[in-house]
């Protein structure tokens, strides 16, 4: 079994804290689902003995400013936006970002963007001969369920279909505030959607345990 803790969207007051982690369970790893900002990415990576993975939202907040004033990525995270990493015993794949629902030159994607990066972390995986996601982690949602009410966090139908191709067991997602009244997670099929607003613990049964129960 595998403990995870789950972030998006907000500085959570359990979490940054003095003490940290004292009152929370062991993790083995973090995954970040956007707009967290630096400061406290790097908090997450000097606190807890184990992987800080991200992927970026849609407001910059995971830049830092480096002694000559350059934005630059935080320090002791890994970025997993477009790729397909192992880590801790787990198949994850990372997109960031949100469909475009402005011009910004941050965080937005065009659905052609969105296709071309959908196919190559579809590559990826046969290219390192990966048969099954365990986690898709993405900042915008699917559509579905934790779709938002307006444009601006609208579902993304690319990697809905994604998610239904490759069925991933989880999928864990941010952008989705607690104002929009949305459960916490839900049921795609195979894939539990999981919105990460604020923080969770998300466990994660071994695949090899699995497995071997459909073996039994």
């Amino acid at each position: 079994m595998k403990r995870i803790l789950l972030l998006a969207d907000h500085v959570h007051p359990f979490v940054y804290r003095e003490g940290f982690p004292q009152g929370m369970p062991e993790v083995d790893l973090v995954l970040a689902a956007g707009d967290l900002p630096a400061y406290y990415l790097e908090f997450l990576a000097s606190t807890l003995p184990v992987p800080v993975l991200y992927i970026p939202g849609n407001h910059r907040d995971e830049f830092t400013l480096n002694d000559q004033h350059e934005l630059v990525p935080p320090g002791g995270v890994e970025n997993v936006h477009g790729r397909v990493v192992e880590v801790a015993g787990l198949t994850i794949a990372g997109w960031g970002g949100v469909p475009r629902y402005r011009e910004s030159d941050h965080g937005h994607y065009t659905p052609w963007q969105a296709k071309v990066g959908m196919w190559r972390l579809g590559m990826q995986m046969k290219m390192k001969r990966i048969r099954k996601l365990d986690i898709f982690l993405t900042h915008a949602p699917p559509l579905g369920e934790h779709a938002g009410s307006d444009y601006a966090h609208r579902g993304c139908p690319d990697l809905t279909h994604f998610m239904h191709q490759h069925q991933p067991r989880y999928m864990v997602h941010g952008h989705i505030h607690e104002y929009e009244g949305k459960k916490i997670q839900y049921q795609d099929g195979p894939t539990q959607v999981i919105n990460a607003y604020g923080y969770r613990i998300l466990e994660v049964e071994d695949a090899k345990t699995i497995q071997n129960e459909a073996l039994a």
